[in-house]
């Protein structure tokens, strides 16, 4: 499936786009996506908000595992957090570790911009047999 059928089919996950979560990188089982820290992704000790990576590894996640055009869907998640920031970009890499017609597993690096790993996140999804332009039709 080609990169700008993806591009606009996530264009429309309105919870990304308000955390201001931007895509950088999409290829066949892989995504790479960004998250400039301000305010509103801090929690009440002036961190980032565990809710705001989960959901930039997240977006990786699901970017990464519909890049093959079949709507692939989350049943599994994982995170561990292993640093804590409170400023600067965040990076997520998805990258497809196991594919197969019905399951595929992904797992999502989530670093800084020293390249340090915050987060470390890990993810199943079902495929259907509905592809992403048929649910837009």
């Amino acid at each position: 499936m080609d990169e700008s059928t993806i591009r606009h089919y996530f264009s429309g996950d309105h919870f990304a786009n308000y955390l201001g979560i931007e895509l950088l990188d999409i290829g066949p089982g892989r995504a790479r996506a960004k998250l400039d820290i301000d305010q509103r992704h801090l929690n009440g000790v002036g961190i980032v908000h565990g809710g705001a990576i989960f959901a930039l590894a997240d977006l990786a996640f699901a970017v990464a595992s519909n890049s093959h055009g079949q709507i692939a869907l989350g049943i599994n998640v994982s995170i561990a957090y292993h640093k804590g920031v409170s400023s600067g970009t965040l990076y997520a890499e998805a990258e497809e570790i196991a594919f197969n017609p019905k399951l595929a597993t992904y797992q999502i690096r989530i670093s800084n911009q020293e390249d340090e790993t915050l987060a470390s996140f890990q993810g199943t999804v079902y495929r259907k047999r509905e592809t992403l332009e048929q649910s837009h039709q």
